[in-house]
């Protein structure tokens, strides 16, 4: 089948061209997908843009309040790291609904991949880390608000631990939190998640896959998610800048393989974002990114 995949054109608009955010990955991205035959008319969903009552499920009104109208403080903004411009609220309020237009398709599908997504730095009253709002914190209560679930498994693999939705959803035991990521790396003041595995700067291939593998099929038999969304970040690639692990590209690709292969054999649905990624040759960057669509792709082209 061709694999559901969520992506709206407000994703990427014209940014500072030196800022270490890649803003322009998510048009690369898509624009790698089209060309190799993935993405077409015929599979690609286009979110609207979320409501605040879904988006105050994980986040505080004021805050999000003085984030759309521009009034953060001088240490807020700072802290999250993007300037403030009409085209980044509209995209902040589109792409939690993208995760969760995603999840529900995964759920009908058995998979389904989001063109963006992954920010899991984003707390309950402020951004941080290029993160406004937490789009995994988001789709996690919305789902369960929706009885669509009874369980799931948020399964981030980003280099950098994922603080916010750890926060967010320490009071929820229906979500079931974990992060593999570089121990010594940023945020500074890690948050606990339900299983945080810290891993050492250097880290190669074999013991990074290892240590994923085996965490997940351990979380598959014990948490028995009924969905598990997954932050595929390739920051953990051994070239990032803000990475400091050394997965090469072919283990990350094989990361891709073995967590999509291990929901599809469990028959647990999957629903991919694609979290962090830093390189200033930005095509480079979106073919990382695509590894988890393209894995999913050939797991079920069937």
């Amino acid at each position: 089948m061709s694999i559901p995949l969520v992506y709206h054109p407000s994703y990427s608009f014209p940014f500072p061209g030196r800022h270490r955010f890649p803003m322009e990955k998510f048009r690369l991205l898509h624009e790698r997908l089209t060309e190799a035959g993935i993405a077409t008319p015929a599979n690609l969903h286009r979110p609207g843009r979320a409501r605040p009552a879904l988006l105050t499920l994980a986040h505080c009104p004021d805050y999000l309040d003085r984030f759309l109208n521009d009034r953060l403080g001088e240490k807020e903004a700072k802290r999250l790291g993007l300037p403030w411009s009409p085209e980044l609220a509209r995209r902040t309020c589109i792409a939690p609904m993208g995760t969760l237009v995603t999840a529900r398709l995964a759920l009908r599908h058995g998979i389904a991949c989001h063109l963006a997504g992954g920010t899991h730095h984003a707390h309950y009253d402020f951004g941080s880390g290029f993160c406004v709002l937490n789009d995994l914190a988001v789709t996690a209560r919305a789902l369960l608000a929706q009885d669509r679930v009874r369980r799931l498994l948020i399964f981030d693999c980003d280099v950098h631990q994922g603080d916010g939705t750890a926060a967010i959803l320490a009071d929820e035991p229906r979500a079931f939190t974990c992060s593999i990521h570089c121990e010594k790396n940023f945020p500074t003041r890690k948050m606990h998640s339900d299983l945080d595995v810290g891993l050492p700067p250097g880290l190669e291939d074999d013991a990074y896959l290892r240590t994923v593998t085996e965490t997940l099929s351990h979380l598959l038999e014990t948490v028995r998610p009924d969905l598990v969304l997954y932050d595929a970040g390739v920051d953990v690639y051994a070239g990032d800048p803000l990475g400091r692990l050394s997965v090469s590209l072919a283990g990350l690709a094989e990361r891709e393989r073995r967590v999509l292969s291990l929901c599809r054999d469990r028959d647990v649905p999957v629903a991919t974002v694609i979290g962090g990624g830093y390189d200033d040759d930005r095509p480079a960057l979106a073919r990382r990114h695509a590894l988890v669509i393209e894995a999913a792709s050939s797991l079920w082209k069937d």
